[in-house]
């Protein structure tokens, strides 16, 4: 990629994260993103849709590079309770971002992207699953019940919560 062209969109994203961190997504203008950006609206088009190109864009780009740090993405399914902890930690690690990133409106995408990337994961390791709907409901269920529980409950003990959960997935798994 074109030095120029990488320079343009580092300032285009973090002009974007700024704005975001105070704004609602909807609220967010071209004209200001641009100005903060130092581009000029024609060069953000050049990039980007629009303002929900950018931001679902981003928002995936750090969901999957959470995926991509799992060392060992088939504990998923051979390994629960590590699995549950290896994507914990790189969800955490990446928390004040994903928090600016899906705040408001855009809550909600978190979890099903979530799953979506983490079911391709697990159906790339086991292909024997793919079409199987039981398998599909099992893994919906671990991966909503698992996100929201520790959502829920983040503010208490994490290793604590995250124990408990690995447990529960494991079990979950097992049966």
């Amino acid at each position: 990629m074109d030095l120029r062209v990488k320079k343009t969109r580092n300032s285009i994203i973090n002009a974007f994260i700024e704005l975001r961190s105070k704004k609602e997504l909807e609220r967010i203008t071209i004209k200001e993103l641009a100005e903060l950006a130092c581009i000029n609206k024609a060069t953000f088009y050049q990039h980007y849709k629009d303002i929900y190109d950018l931001s679902e864009k981003l928002e995936m780009e750090v969901l999957t590079s959470a995926i991509q740090d799992m060392n060992h993405p088939e504990n998923l399914i051979s390994d629960p309770r590590e699995g549950v902890m290896e994507i914990a930690n790189a969800i955490l690690s990446r928390r004040p971002m994903l928090d600016i990133l899906y705040s408001g409106t855009r809550r909600p995408l978190l979890v099903d992207r979530l799953e979506q990337l983490l079911k391709e994961v697990i159906y790339s390791n086991c292909p024997e699953y793919q079409g199987d709907l039981e398998k599909d409901l099992l893994f919906t269920v671990l991966i909503q019940g698992t996100f929201r529980a520790f959502e829920q409950h983040m503010n208490d003990e994490n290793e604590k919560v995250l124990e408990i959960l690995a447990n529960i997935s494991e079990n979950m798994l097992r049966s």
